[in-house]
């Protein structure tokens, strides 16, 4: 027993030595086996140097113990007395690894492989390991061999002898030595099969790259040959059964454990795949077949067991069709599709702790060097390495990643690995997850030098050197196109414009040349402009890439940099408003509506910010509206500069809805694919409409004002008809309206009919006048006698035509009236007229019905435009908006009359309600209305990319590849985007087929 003094002294040095149960480890430090070395006065001192101070201790005192005898204990006192290097080696493993440890116990004898070093055995090799390995003759055999020559990589890690990259190093070749032990293994267990054949072990991975961690898969692909004279496929067999043992031998848990999992997925076709192929068929599913992933995976391929020859054989073929992978297309969109994929199916709860597929993980590095290295390795043979450091430093020392750049994610992926080493290390076990144990965290932290408080220092580093990866992974594809065009740091190595050009090409940029005239002009210089531009442009561009059109992009970004660069809030708003930047970048290369608004009025960038993404970009609400422009139009000096200061408005507007929908600000937070599509068609048609008649009842108001003052000799209304009527105008729907007066007490009816006649002719002109504002068309071919009939009418012209000569179909065009500008009161009588027409008591008659139907059937066999497919027109084609509308209004005007909710000028609204009224089934009513609403977007997509209305999918690659980017499709996926508009479209002809032309009465 210790002296109460003694205790108290040796209590309080086991905790500076930072103990942290000093109680416990005075109680080991007085046990019988330590008795040879309990005095010895730096033991104290080398338990303190290592990661869990009382873990080693224990540890030792269990190895001592576990030793068989006195004579076996006292050699290894002894020894760890005597024997700096040994006792910190065997220490320091003890401290850092549970498992090593465990292993010590079970084989007492195997400290001796840390106790002397031979210079070869400072960075031992594949031969080196090979020698370890010589003895072992069987599965359990290998196990305990294995983990001798773990235990001597271990010492030398935790010492500081090696560091983080010959470690890995040391891993993978201890890998290698143990496949090849693993297959003599199953070789000798069947000499028959391996007379038979040939077979070569490829490494992939990080096996591969020369870059193992301590407990990790090994990845491997195998390639079998027959030997001369051999039938191909029993070789073959023969070849799977060796490795199919190989793979046993090394995976298989016995008394002594496992090894690692062999993992051969990574073959062709995966594991649904034959385990081993000879070279052909490898050649020849990676020359028709192979995925980008899949050359990307093959940058770390490398021979390491069996038929080397075969193996390089191997490399050799493949190498060709991977250093001209990145030439596929979209290849930059699909690897970083497939690292987003990663990052999406890691679990919630596990985010935040994911050292190496989360967010500013290892992964993030690792795919931003291959990226690079698939980019540039066609023409620079230099960086074809399979170890991401190597790689990540000859990208720096050809130009093609900023030094500085390179030399931030170099420490952080050094730093960030070793945490993962120390993690894996403790218990053996696979894993990538940071310890939310503190005691964990503790081991882990003092293990990586951080000794003052290594929780709080650990949590700090690894968030800190996650940042920097985070911040630098997307970049570092983007940084160097401008250190091409600009001004570079002494020592700086520059992009070749050849490299740029083809770094371009792989970013999905047609003209690569015009892309770095642009980039040019925007960041050279020395101006607070072009310095501010640089730290922007990395990541515009990878924005733009995203996009069907980066050169429109590009190109857009500069014409309003040109105009604004001069304005400080432009630049402040991009440099300080993450969300304004990105949902610029969308804007600009989304297509040729939203651009061609901005350009005319470049201030409206500043409606993209607001900080949280969207405040600037909310629908406003039609009061709001009006008020602003009848303000406008009450400054304004003559009426048509009034109508010049509405038609602003509506394009500053036109603008807020076209980049709101294209960001995605109406919705929800989700992608347009995941969100509610049927309310964002509604949003943007309800915006769009409210705009509308608030720019009409501006120019209404300047018009009037202009040529008459306050007051108008007439009453005057503006009913809107068809989706204007309807809250369901798209970009470029012209305003269907009718128009409607009243002569005021004692005015002449001639003379009241001239002042609407030439209100309604002066708002048409003013609204067209070509400007830098889009026109305004409004079209009153719906009136009474069409074009022929006279434009404006009074209530009673409107009643006596109604009941004189009416038609069907103007009966059903009346279904979208709703009064939208002018005297209220009076368009509220013209709504009391027209209800009878609309929904008429009891319904239709068969006659009515029929008539409607024979005129749908002759307008989709007229108006169909000449060599257009029925089945991708959005308007009159099969399942479109014409077949949805039209069945949904011949049951209003079968049923309005008794059905309430079926008294709306909205298609949505109205389907709800006949579905409510079990006019339609559940099921045929969302056929029909899915259907409506992704012909409407589709509408509206043409619109935006084009910057023109039509009714069929563009048939330019990019503008239908942007098309599909709007409605949720990823590059590549038109096909599907094709496939599904059909698919819609068809189911709801079906309903329109029983309900519309069937028995619909």
């Amino acid at each position: 027993m210790m002296a109460p003094g003694r205790r108290s002294s040796t209590f309080t040095r086991l905790l500076r030595h930072g103990f942290t149960d000093p109680s416990a480890a005075e109680r080991l430090l007085d046990s019988v086996e330590l008795a040879p070395m309990r005095d010895d006065p730096v033991l104290l001192d080398a338990l303190g140097a290592t990661a869990d101070p009382d873990l080693a201790l224990l540890g030792l005192v269990r190895l001592a113990e576990a030793q068989d005898g006195r004579t076996a204990r006292h050699e290894l006192l002894d020894t760890v007395i005597a024997a700096k290097p040994l006792r910190d080696r065997l220490l320091g493993v003890l401290g850092a690894s549970a498992a090593l440890g465990d292993h010590l116990i079970r084989h007492p004898r195997d400290w001796q492989a840390l106790a002397m070093y031979e210079p070869r055995d400072l960075h031992p090799g594949v031969e080196e390991f090979e020698r370890g390995l010589a003895q072992a003759a069987d599965p359990v055999s290998l196990r305990v061999a294995y983990r001798r020559c773990l235990l001597s990589i271990a010492a030398r890690d935790v010492c500081g002898t090696t560091d983080l990259a010959e470690t890995a190093a040391e891993l993978a070749d201890l890998a290698t030595a143990t496949l090849r032990a693993a297959l003599a293994i199953a070789e000798a267990a069947a000499p028959d099969d391996a007379a038979l054949c040939r077979l070569a072990v490829v490494a992939m991975g990080k096996c591969g790259g020369h870059e193992l961690n301590y407990v990790s898969d090994v990845d491997v692909i195998f390639v079998g040959e027959a030997v001369d004279g051999a039938d191909e496929g029993k070789a073959l067999q023969a070849a799977t059964r060796l490795a199919s043992h190989l793979m046993r031998i090394c995976s298989e848990t016995t008394i002594e454990g496992s090894i690692w999992p062999v993992d051969a997925n990574l073959r062709p076709e995966g594991r649904n795949g034959p385990l081993v192929r000879p070279l052909s068929s490898h050649l020849a599913y990676y020359q028709r077949w192979a995925k980008t992933w899949e050359f990307q995976a093959l940058l770390k391929a490398r021979p390491v067991a069996g038929d080397i020859e075969l193996g390089e054989a191997y490399v050799a073929a493949l190498a060709p069709l991977v250093w001209h992978a990145a030439e596929r297309e979209n290849f930059v969109v699909d690897v970083q599709k497939m690292r987003r994929r990663v990052v999406e199916n890691i679990p919630i709860a596990e985010v935040e702790r994911e050292l190496k597929l989360g967010p500013g993980g290892l992964r993030d590095v690792e795919f931003a060097v291959q990226l690079l290295q698939l980019v540039h390795g066609r023409a620079d043979t230099s960086l074809r390495s399979g170890t991401t450091l190597d790689a990540l430093g000859a990208l720096a020392a050809g130009g093609y990643v900023g030094r500085a750049d390179a030399v931030l994610l170099d420490d952080a992926y050094r730093f960030l690995r070793s945490m993962e080493h120390r993690i894996q290390l403790f218990r053996l076990r696979r894993t990538h997850l940071v310890p939310e144990d503190q005691a964990d965290l503790r081991r882990i932290g003092r293990s990586l030098g951080l000794r003052t408080d290594p929780v709080a220092e650990l949590n700090r580093e690894w968030k800190r050197h996650a940042s920097v990866v985070r911040r630098l992974h997307e970049k570092l594809f983007y940084r160097p196109l401008l250190d091409a065009v600009a001004q570079l740091a002494p020592g700086e190595t520059r992009l070749s414009t050849v490299a740029a050009r083809e770094r371009l090409v792989a970013l999905g940029y047609a003209d690569p040349a015009a892309a770095l005239r642009h980039l040019e002009a925007l960041a050279s210089g020395v101006s607070r402009k072009a310095a501010i531009q640089r730290t922007l442009l990395p990541v515009l561009l990878g924005w733009f890439a995203d996009s069907a059109n980066p050169d429109a992009g590009l190109l857009n970004f500069r014409k309003v940099s040109d105009e604004l660069g001069r304005t400080p809030w432009y630049l402040r708003l991009l440099r300080d408003e993450g969300a304004a930047a990105e949902n610029l970048a969308r804007v600009l290369s989304a297509g040729r509506l939203a651009p061609d608004l901005l350009m005319r009025a470049p201030e409206a960038v500043a409606l993209l910010g607001d900080g949280d993404g969207t405040g600037g970009l909310e629908p406003r609400e039609r009061d709001q509206l009006e008020q602003e422009i009848l303000a406008a139009v009450g400054r304004s000096e003559s009426g048509e500069q009034g109508v010049y200061a509405a038609r602003g408005v509506r394009r500053r507007e036109l603008f807020r809805t076209a980049a709101a929908d294209i960001v995605g600000s109406y919705g929800t937070e989700q992608s347009p694919a995941e969100a509610d599509q049927g309310a964002l068609v509604d949003q943007v048609g309800g915006a769009i409409s409210d705009l509308t008649a608030a720019t009409l009842a501006g120019t209404l108001r300047a018009v009037v004002r202009d040529g008459w003052g306050d007051t108008l000799p007439t009453r005057f209304a503006i009913i809107g008809m068809g989706r204007f009527g309807g809250h369901e105008m798209g970009y470029g729907s012209d305003a269907d309206v009718l128009f409607v007066h009243e002569p005021r007490e004692g005015v002449d009816e001639h003379e009241a009919a001239k002042a609407a006649n030439t209100v309604v002719s002066e708002m048409r002109r003013l609204l067209q006048v070509p400007s830098a504002d889009p026109p305004l068309l409004i079209d009153a071919d719906l009136r009474p006698e069409g074009k022929s009939g006279p434009l404006v009418r009074t209530l009673p012209s409107y009643e006596a035509y109604y009941r004189r000569w009416s038609l069907g179909w103007e009966s059903q065009a009346l279904l979208r009236a709703e009064v939208v500008a002018g005297d209220l009161e009076l368009g509220r009588r013209f709504i009391e007229l027209i209800d009878p027409l609309r929904y008429p008591a009891e319904g239709l008659g068969d006659d009515a019905v029929r008539e409607i139907r024979r005129l749908k059937a002759r307008m989709e066999s007229e108006r169909m435009p000449r060599g257009a497919d029925p089945t991708l027109h959005t308007k009159l084609g099969r399942g479109g908006l014409s077949d949805v509308e039209w069945t949904v209004q011949l049951m209003q005007l079968q049923h309005g009359w008794a059905e309430p909710g079926l008294r709306t000028t909205r298609t949505r609204e109205a389907l709800a309600a006949a579905c409510a009224a079990e006019l339609i089934s559940g099921e045929d009513a969302a056929i029909l209305d899915e259907a409506w609403v992704l012909a409407t977007r589709v509408r509206n997509a043409v619109m935006l990319v084009r910057g023109r209305a039509g009714d069929t999918f563009p048939s330019d690659g990019r503008e239908l590849g942007a098309v599909g980017r709007y409605l949720g499709y990823g590059p590549g996926h038109v096909g599907d985007m094709i496939d599904a508009y059909r698919r819609t479209t068809r189911r709801a002809r079906g309903v329109v087929e029983t309900l519309f032309y069937g028995a619909a009465g």
